[in-house]
């Protein structure tokens, strides 16, 4: 059971590095909660639903198009909103992002309903044994496709021009300025991309959690403590915060029970919190990329 246990944590944590990695970019690039981001893994659960039941289409081919969906969501939102009201108060876009998710979940109810959905594939009951313990097909192709989006925006904020301008934005907004870098439109391509991976992050959890229009609020308490365990912006971080958050859960719902999975995660978030402030991976100084 221990090596079962272990199989299961990592591969839940797996899809909450995935769902985490936007949230902590917009973060630490933009210095903004986004208090949508829960919603924006709704609409991208939602996507893949309807394209599986209208369309036949796998949930993992549906993956770009929910993502495209989000990135032109994303980025239609800080462009025409959020850039406009980060002028004058970071507070009002916290209150703003409030009022998106609200949107978002109103008009999903409006259109489906409160109703409880899912996504049954073909192979979604079908396991691989190996030494006596039991890897879900699901799960591990989850778990996979996680690991290989992680890499990919870490990539592209590493080694792409878009990326060091993200970066640059995030360590000094005027510096940025002064090499040409306009912040808002930096902005709006971070919020886009964070966006865009909360929509790969919903089609992924699509085939693992019922599908709802309040699912993304079971996913908004989980990414705030990875990002802040991992650290603030850092990409790597959110991997490492998010398979040891989903080994915590795990071992506690197998120990005491599912009822306590939520509350020892947090009190071992706080213990860390208070030994290492930054997270386990970030740096000391807000706003910087480690």
């Amino acid at each position: 059971m221990l090596i079962q246990t272990i199989i299961n944590g990592l591969l839940l944590g797996g899809l909450y590095a995935t769902a985490t990695i936007g949230f902590s970019m917009v973060w630490g690039v933009m210095g903004v909660i986004n208090l949508a981001h829960g919603a924006f893994i709704m609409v991208g659960a939602y996507v893949s639903y309807l394209l599986f039941a209208k369309a036949g289409l796998d949930p993992f081919l549906s993956i770009p198009l929910s993502m495209a969906v989000l990135f032109v969501i994303g980025y239609f939102l800080q462009a025409v909103l959020l850039n406009r009201v980060m002028r004058f108060s970071l507070l009002l876009s916290l209150i703003l992002t409030f009022g998106i998710d609200m949107i978002l979940i109103n008009v999903v109810v409006l259109l489906f309903s409160s109703d409880f959905r899912s996504v049954n594939t073909s192979y979604s009951g079908s396991a691989l044994a190996i030494g006596g313990s039991l890897i879900p097909t699901v799960r591990f192709a989850i778990f996979g496709f996680a690991l290989f989006l992680a890499g990919a925006f870490y990539l592209f904020v590493r080694k792409t021009r878009a990326g060091q301008a993200i970066l640059a934005t995030a360590l000094d907004k005027e510096i940025a300025r002064l090499m040409a870098i306009n912040p808002y439109r930096v902005y709006s391509l971070t919020f886009a991309a964070g966006a865009a991976l909360a929509g790969a992050a919903g089609s992924l959890a699509s085939m693992f959690f019922p599908i709802s229009p309040i699912m993304g609020r079971e996913f908004i308490g989980a990414v705030f403590v990875i990002t802040v365990l991992g650290g603030i912006g850092s990409v790597e971080g959110c991997v490492l915060a998010g398979l040891l958050y989903g080994l915590i859960q795990a071992f506690t719902s197998y120990l005491l029970g599912v009822n306590f999975q939520n509350i020892v995660a947090f009190i071992v978030f706080l213990a860390i919190l208070v030994m290492r402030p930054q997270g386990l991976l970030g740096k000391r100084f807000y706003g910087e990329v480690s």
